[in-house]
């Protein structure tokens, strides 16, 4: 295995396998994701924050004619995913009668990269208040997937009274990485994103999150990482890429869990065992961190009244893995009073 594949599925400690079939590289994507193309139409919110002009991209997606319901759910990607990584489930929610609301964050997809951000997830719950407060949704339904999951839930907390319901989803966060692992620099997070290649993202994601197994239909989820990696504009990328890891990896979500007071669902696929940084952890600390069996379970007991859909022999992206388990827990959820 290369240095380079190597750093890249230590991120989160996997383990390398037999590698995937080769695929054609993807094209060489600007930082504006300008030429990537979203299933449905793109708009922005401009917006002035931290001193600077910048723009958050999103999907806003309405209900089938006819099956509007008048809830909006708004969607909130992981690390490695933007707002069109959704589109499976953006149409499962339409056709069930929602209006959808997708970002991307900024440092992600089609959003503003600012070369200096102070990245925080009250921060980045701001923003995405202050867009949706743009389009007039004072309530919505609030659905975190990973690092999303952590804004998700920190959205529950600071915005109680515009969180119809929360469903998070494999999120990370659910332990203190920061007391489990030596302590990391920005700067060190920067030189491992520097050394990404595409073919070291399609590795990851098929480790990490499937297990060593490939579909045709994963792939599309690794093309506008893997294409920003052969693009001039990486390093720039790359670096609010290190600065979005040092916000999950120094404010975790588990300190927060007993202060969300809304309707919760927790959808687990229990094969999951992803752990910031767990490599670099001593060797007996490595054996128990990401162990979402557990994490899931524990993770119920912390949110007042929470429910728990566990997917068993499922990864980190359920909603991809294994949509129907997916789609049956969300919906379910969603059509039951509050």
């Amino acid at each position: 295995m290369s240095t380079t594949l190597l750093t890249a599925l230590l991120w989160l400690g996997v383990n390398g396998a037999a590698p995937a079939p080769a695929t054609p590289a993807p094209p060489a994507y600007d930082a504006d994701a300008a030429a990537f193309e979203y299933p449905w139409p793109v708009h922005f919110y401009e917006f002035e924050s931290q001193r600077q002009k910048l723009r958050m991209a999103y999907l806003d997606v309405p209900p089938v004619q006819g099956r509007g319901n008048g809830e909006a759910v708004l969607l909130l990607h992981g690390k490695n995913f933007n707002a069109s990584d959704w589109q499976t489930t953006i149409a499962s929610l339409t056709r069930a009668g929602f209006r959808v609301i997708a970002t991307d964050q900024l440092g992600f997809g089609k959003s503003s990269k600012p070369a200096s951000y102070q990245f925080s997830f009250t921060q980045l719950a701001a923003n995405t208040r202050a867009l949706l407060a743009s389009l007039g949704l004072e309530r919505t339904v609030v659905v975190g997937h990973s690092m999303g999951g952590m804004l998700a839930g920190t959205y529950a907390v600071e915005y109680p009274a515009a969180t119809a319901r929360l469903v998070l989803v494999n999120p990370i966060g659910l332990e203190d990485y920061a007391a489990l692992v030596p302590p990391r620099t920005v700067d060190d997070w920067y030189r491992g994103e520097l050394s990404a290649t595409p073919e070291s993202v399609r590795e990851y994601q098929r480790n990490a999150y499937y297990a060593g197994a490939w579909k045709p239909e994963y792939e599309v989820h690794t093309r506008l990482l893997a294409g920003w990696t052969r693009s001039p504009d990486w390093p720039r990328i790359a670096w609010d890429s290190a600065l979005t890891y040092d916000m999950i990896f120094t404010q975790p979500l588990v300190p927060k869990l007993p202060r969300i007071r809304v309707p919760t669902l927790l959808i687990i696929g229990t094969r999951d065992r992803t752990a910031l940084g767990r490599p670099f952890a001593p060797p007996e600390v490595q054996k128990t961190m990401g162990d979402y069996a557990s994490l899931g379970k524990l993770t119920q007991q912390r949110i007042p009244g929470a429910r728990l859909v566990e997917i068993p022999g499922v990864g980190h992206v359920p909603q991809v893995e294994a949509f129907p388990a997916f789609e049956k827990a969300l919906l379910g959820f969603l059509a039951r009073p509050e």
